[in-house]
């Protein structure tokens, strides 16, 4: 999509000048991108180390203990959550009693092995950084450090604080943390997130909806009375089948139009516990998938049509459903003034050809409950080596980045830092 015609042209519908009331002087600016840029081989060895040694959610220990030693270590006074997983740590601005711009970074690994032949390959078997949260981390650390650093030679102009969050794929970190007040005291919360189709030194940037709502399900279903023994007909693996099929399709045409739903099985089986010839038909059947929602009208409806659709198909074909139905994350909604932010940072930052316009997508992000509270956006990391001639997803094993985006994320979170 053209930008002239995109979600970036109702950002730019902010005037720029409603964002910060001062623009920083030049010699600041300056001295910013010189501490960034001193800091940038350090940070990429530093997102090096984290991948080497991937923790998945809620087990990051290691991870937050070396994010902590290095703030400590610049001066700063980190506070770790209850669980030592996570934490956070503000550096002081010149109005003590300004709100803070939060900057938010996430922690943890998945459970995917690493693919790649590289010096950095995770040495954790069947875990990796294959989302690209050690590339958050590094550049949320790298920024604070070189914001800490202006804060003690000159002052910094909004105070901020720094959100290491766990658990961003259990979709229950962001909460987790707001339990324990991490938005206190906080008028705006910006975050990144890698995307492996822009080109390293370009952020995407989109007002409004960039992810979609996201909830997960489990489906037991258990045969009648009589089934296993051939004498009936093998209604669990008929009934599962019909499941898999029919409740995709029954979820979206009952649906208004454009809702955008989409129901994606993980993991289907029937089975009879034992080893079977075939002559046993089985007695219960397990079921798991993903439903997204591009809107949160259809997020609010979704839930009462998938059961309907169940409970329909298993009374058709005589089995029982046992249905848990976990209602994960909405959309994240990126507030237009923070849009604006992020834009004016990347001209400052990058240039002016560093924004782009970016499309929602079908993912989920659990930074959506942030902006739920407080006004804020994620925009969407370049990652791509301009040229490649492949593009690796995420979530895949062979992922990685151009590690020239940590630099750019350093740059681009400092320049909002002092545009806020």
């Amino acid at each position: 999509m053209n930008a002239s015609t995109s979600g970036v042209e109702l950002a730019l519908d902010v005037p720029l000048n409603a964002v910060g009331s001062v623009a920083p002087p030049d010699s600041v600016k300056a001295l910013v991108k010189e501490f960034t840029l001193a800091l940038e081989a350090e940070m990429i060895e530093f997102r090096r180390d984290l991948h080497r040694h991937p923790e998945v959610s809620n087990e990051e220990f290691r991870t937050t203990q070396k994010v902590a030693e290095r703030l400590e270590k610049a001066g700063l006074e980190p506070r770790l959550m209850p669980g030592a997983t996570g934490l956070v740590c503000d550096i002081p601005g010149l109005d003590p009693g300004a709100p803070l711009l939060a900057l938010r970074a996430d922690l943890d690994a998945l459970p995917v092995t690493d693919e790649k032949a590289v010096p950095y390959r995770s040495t954790v078997p069947g875990f990796c950084h294959a989302c690209g949260h050690d590339v958050h981390t590094a550049g949320v650390l790298g920024a604070g450090l070189a914001l800490a650093q202006l804060s003690k030679t000159h002052g910094l102009p909004t105070p901020v604080r720094l959100v290491f969050q766990p658990a961003e794929e259990k979709i229950a970190g962001a909460q987790y943390m707001m339990r324990h007040g991490v938005l206190k005291d906080v008028g705006r919360i910006l975050a990144l997130h890698c995307d492996p189709k822009i080109d390293v030194g370009r952020v995407g940037l989109k007002t409004g909806p960039l992810t979609s709502a996201c909830d997960l399900v489990k489906l037991t279903v258990k045969a009648g009375a009589g089934a296993g023994d051939g004498t009936m007909p093998p209604n669990v693996v008929h009934a599962v089948a019909a499941l898999t099929v029919g409740v995709p399709t029954a979820v979206s045409q009952w649906m208004p139009m454009g809702s955008g739903v989409s129901i994606v099985w993980g993991h289907v089986e029937a089975n009879t516990g034992t080893e079977s010839t075939g002559a046993l038909t089985p007695e219960t059947g397990f079921m798991q998938c993903t439903i997204r929602c591009i809107d949160e009208r259809a997020w609010t409806l979704v839930e009462g049509l998938f059961r309907q659709a169940v409970e329909n198909i298993a009374a058709l074909h005589g089995v029982t459903p046992d249905l848990e139905y976990t209602r994960g994350i909405p959309p994240v909604v990126n507030e237009a003034t923070s849009i604006a932010l992020f834009r004016r940072a990347a001209e400052e930052a990058l240039g002016k050809d560093g924004a782009t316009y970016t499309e929602q997508s079908l993912g989920g992000e659990d930074f959506a409950w942030f902006v739920r509270e407080v006004p804020g956006a994620m925009a969407r990391l370049g990652v791509r080596t301009p040229g490649a001639e492949r593009t690796l997803d995420l979530h895949q094993g062979l992922f990685d980045v151009d590690e020239r985006a940590i630099g750019v994320a350093m740059r681009l979170l400092s320049a909002a830092a002092l545009l806020n």
